[in-house]
């Protein structure tokens, strides 16, 4: 089974601190998709709203189901769910945390967060997840988005060129396919488990 001291996105809720050990005394049992199980504080577990509003439900389950959640996934979350309900870190230290959390994140890891976090109700993260993919966004071709969220392209050669000369404000400072290049070039941690332009 694993447990918070197992996590390495983030340290332990109570940091050795007595009287945080004292609030944090119930552990509860997730349960994910591929059968791995985790002990989490309760005080890290309730920032889901998803879980919070089973425990006020009375629902006395010895392991809680997330039947759309995969180990891996989950990992990460209470990583950010630790940090974050942890009374001694200063607002500064979860920014930082944050920025760290996302930004060696594949592509693929964005994703699996964005839709558990949807799933479990946590705003903050949810938010945190879709401005990054917002910014990875930013300047992308026409081409990179449709590769890296799987949007099949309908329409003609002709039509694209029509649109673009209609609309071309749309695609001023759209990076260039050699600057895409380049690009995954300096940070193909970045695009692990995206398709690249050439499986056309």
């Amino acid at each position: 089974m694993a447990t918070p001291n197992e996590i390495p996105v983030a340290e332990t809720i109570d940091n050795g601190n007595p009287e945080a050990s004292e609030k944090t005394t119930r552990i509860l049992t997730l349960r994910t998709s591929d059968d791995q199980e985790f002990e989490v504080p309760e005080s890290a577990a309730v920032l889901s709203v998803t879980i919070k509003h089973i425990l006020e439900d009375g629902c006395e389950l010895r392991k809680i189901p997330l039947p759309v959640v995969d180990g891996r996934t989950l990992t990460r979350i209470i990583g950010y769910l630790t940090k974050h309900s942890d009374g001694g870190v200063s607002e500064e230290e979860k920014r930082n945390f944050d920025e760290e959390f996302v930004a060696r994140a594949e592509m693929s890891v964005l994703f699996d967060v964005v839709l558990a976090a949807n799933y479990l109700d946590i705003k903050d993260l949810m938010d945190l997840m879709c401005q990054e993919i917002a910014d990875r966004m930013q300047n992308k071709s026409v081409k990179w988005v449709r590769k890296t969220f799987c949007i099949e392209n309908d329409f003609t050669p002709e039509e694209e060129k029509k649109i673009k000369e209609e609309h071309p404000w749309a695609w001023k400072d759209v990076e260039s396919d050699e600057e895409e290049k380049k690009i995954k070039e300096d940070y193909p941690w970045a695009w692990k488990d995206v398709e690249s332009d050439d499986d056309d």
